[in-house]
């Protein structure tokens, strides 16, 4: 047999020469952690189905606050979690409501060192679980909803917050949640537009983590996970509607569709590595069938790869520090 003139393992010959040849590298500033916050809660409470994972109470959030940003992430992600829900999911827009006083409580702790974000969706404050105003019949009141969702935005941005991140996927969220905030002289308040969100079966472990009172399904306006060109509608509209940023959620399952809005787009995008794909590798590993954490940053990495600049996840705090070490 001929000798190899050609040997690619050159570069792979020790950690030195990997590191220095590395393709893609997740960094910790490109990281956001999603936190849980829970009205009445004095300690913080276990999430049973997202091992780590908390509803914080508020002194507890601001202590995770301090230590995420003393780790190097990027973001913050908030959601709320009210000790009472009503129809309209009242509570969300309330000043003193459990979220809007959580960002006024991490915009006090860690001020500009991170990205303040809030989940800007009505799903956690309605007794019905779904993400907008419901119709007499039963069924989501899309334009009813728009107007909800700039009230929301502009309680949002009154207790402080930086970005807002509209989930429901309404059509038109992205136009009218920047009217709202323009129109209330918030212009700085950047709109972080969940564009593509599907109807995922990932997304279990989250609604615990919100106690959602969620009966029946939203797929009259999450996306079919068959779909991919409806995807790259989604994100044209948001973007001309004013979209800072856009994202792709779950992550994992979707990567493909990642790299699709990664090269139809020039804002910056996001995905979300949801509960579920958390869940089922802390799963797998607490039974010792992986390596938890070669496989968590195998995952960012894929997430990076795929064309994610920003990731939310729900290691963002371990493993901005394990790669800080690393690198």
């Amino acid at each position: 047999m001929p000798y190899p003139e050609i040997r690619p393992r050159r570069l792979r010959r020790n950690a030195a020469v990997r590191r220095l040849v590395s393709e893609t590298r997740v960094d910790p500033a490109e990281l956001v952690v999603p936190m849980f916050v829970r009205e009445g809660l004095t300690e913080p409470r276990a999430v049973a189905s997202l091992p780590g994972v908390l509803q914080h109470s508020r002194d507890s959030l601001r202590k995770a606050a301090v230590e995420a940003v003393q780790a190097g992430v990027g973001g913050i992600m908030l959601f709320g979690v009210p000790a009472s829900r009503d129809e309209s999911g009242s509570g969300g827009l309330d000043p003193d409501g459990i979220l809007n006083a959580a960002i006024r409580d991490v915009v006090s702790e860690v001020g500009d060192a991170t990205v303040v974000m809030a989940d800007l969706c009505l799903d956690e404050f309605t007794s019905h679980g779904h993400c907008g105003l419901l119709t007499p019949d039963g069924g989501v009141d899309n334009d009813a909803t728009l107007a909800e969702y700039g009230r929301m935005a502009v309680a949002q941005a009154d207790a402080g917050v930086h970005m807002v991140g509209p989930s429901g996927m309404m059509d038109g969220q992205v136009g009218a949640i920047r009217r709202a905030l323009d129109a209330a002289g918030h212009q700085d308040v950047a709109v972080l537009a969940y564009a593509v969100k599907y109807a995922s079966a990932f997304f279990g472990p989250f609604r615990d983590a919100v106690e959602s009172a969620l009966e029946g399904d939203r797929r009259t306006y999450q996306q079919d996970p068959a779909n991919l060109r409806e995807s790259l509608r989604e994100v044209e509209l948001d973007v001309a509607e004013g979209a800072d940023l856009v994202m792709v959620k779950p992550a994992l399952p979707y990567l493909d569709v990642v790299s699709a809005v990664r090269a139809a787009v020039d804002v910056p995008v996001a995905a979300y590595q949801v509960s579920g794909e958390y869940a089922t590798v802390e799963a797998a590993a607490a039974n010792g069938w992986i390596d938890r954490e070669q496989v968590m940053l195998e995952t960012l990495t894929s997430i990076r790869r795929a064309g994610a600049q920003i990731i939310l996840t729900y290691w963002a705090v371990e493993a901005a520090q394990l790669l800080r070490r690393r690198y």
